[in-house]
């Protein structure tokens, strides 16, 4: 019988891996900084146009305005938290499914454990 079992998948640290981490950070920050001043544009037009009442259109922008900012805060966070990771330390970096075979006999214990796959620079280097 098989059986699908969630598996861990976690990447060590390199400086490799911590360059390209920061980078993706930075740029999401950029992509979101962007669309706050697109938002902004969007909102002065949409308010000298006059088609929706001012209040409403402000009330909308600001809190589309907002959840990015909290967005651009929160990698801020990571980014900082990424700079005191030691080389060598686990991040949990998604989860996959398997299929785990399972055949009379097999201990139970076994066969529930949790999983994890661990990648290097883009390479698994180990199955638990």
């Amino acid at each position: 019988m098989k059986l699908i079992q969630t598996v861990e998948v976690r990447q060590v640290v390199t400086e490799r891996s911590k360059q390209e981490l920061a980078a993706a950070f930075a740029a999401r920050k950029q992509q979101l900084e962007r669309e706050c001043g697109q938002l902004r544009f969007e909102q002065k037009r949409m308010e000298k146009s006059g088609e929706y009442p001012a209040s409403l259109v402000k009330q909308y922008f600001a809190k589309e305005i907002d959840d990015r900012m909290e967005k651009i805060k929160l990698l801020e966070f990571q980014l900082e938290q990424l700079h005191m990771l030691s080389l060598g330390s686990e991040l949990k970096e998604r989860e996959v499914e398997a299929l785990i075979e399972v055949n009379v006999g097999d201990r139970w214990e076994e066969v529930t454990k949790t999983r994890a796959i661990i990648v290097e620079d883009g390479v698994v280097k180990e199955i638990r």
